[in-house]
């Protein structure tokens, strides 16, 4: 079954139901596709605008809904129980993945580029895609269909949302080079563009409003290449805000990367 066969399999009418051989079958061929990265659950245009992929998105939907909770782990160890249909996947030295031991799971259909470290214990969720060269540390996660691009460095604690529904909603993008400090959050489709610097605990929402402080500028959705943002604080609106002095979180942008200056090295300037 080709990639456009598999397609028009998952956009079928509802009228149409398929048999569970057809629909096992077509899983596992999605199931690799992921996993080889040839199909992804989000794509970049050519304009540089990231788009959800619907019928990826959908595919892994029906992933869900056409199997049951089952026992799962090897015989003689303490069971878990989940879909049949999206086990841990398990890697071969020819992957050339370093999976450190310690607790760390990735779970069929993510895609992990040879070349990637994952600390234990860490979890990559299905439809995600983590690019050569990129640290996982400890306690960090990769949601359902977070795409991560080349030498990306995910530090411990750090939280790259998953975004499943709706399946017209694009992920979150982490794109190559982006440098993610611990105790990260970034959630809701955000996009951190590539070489980009976020500092220990700034967390980013479909709803943050980040504060540049370079060029003078509110911005959502997005860190633009480069930038290197910290936490900061906002006067809290309103009388009773005023009167005890409360503030809200704001991250800011503080500078800007070049291309003599690192990660670690932008990081500790700006904090400095």
């Amino acid at each position: 079954m080709s990639e456009e066969q598999l397609q028009a399999f998952y956009e079928r009418s509802e009228d149409t139901p398929a048999s569970q051989d057809d629909w096992q079958q077509s899983h596992e061929q999605l199931l690799r596709g992921l996993e080889s990265g040839r199909i992804r659950a989000a794509e970049r245009g050519r304009d540089g605008n990231w788009h959800a992929v619907m019928w990826v998105k959908r595919a892994i939907l029906t992933g869900f809904k056409n199997a049951d909770v089952v026992r799962q782990g090897p015989i003689g160890q303490p069971p878990f129980f989940d879909k049949e249909s999206y086990p841990a996947r398990s890697f071969e030295p020819t992957d050339l993945v370093r999976v450190v031991p310690g607790g760390t799971s990735v779970r069929r259909g993510a895609y992990v580029s040879s070349g990637v470290v994952i600390m234990p214990p860490a979890y990559v969720n299905v439809g995600a895609y983590v690019d050569s060269g990129t640290m996982i540390d400890s306690h960090a996660l990769v949601g359902s269909c977070a795409q991560v691009g080349k030498n990306v460095h995910l530090s411990a604690g750090a939280q790259i949302g998953g975004v499943l529904e709706p399946i017209n909603a694009s992920p979150v993008i982490i794109e190559d080079d982006v440098f993610v400090a611990a105790l990260c959050g970034v959630f809701e489709g955000f996009v951190v563009r590539e070489r980009a610097v976020l500092a220990t605990g700034v967390t980013l929402t479909a709803a943050t409003v980040i504060y540049d402080l370079v060029h003078g500028v509110e911005r959502r959705g997005e860190v633009p290449a480069n930038a290197v943002v910290v936490p900061g604080t906002r006067p809290a609106s309103g009388e009773f805000a005023k009167e005890r002095g409360l503030q809200i979180a704001a991250p800011m942008i503080v500078k800007y990367r070049d291309e003599r200056t690192d990660a670690s090295t932008a990081l500790e300037s700006a904090l400095r």
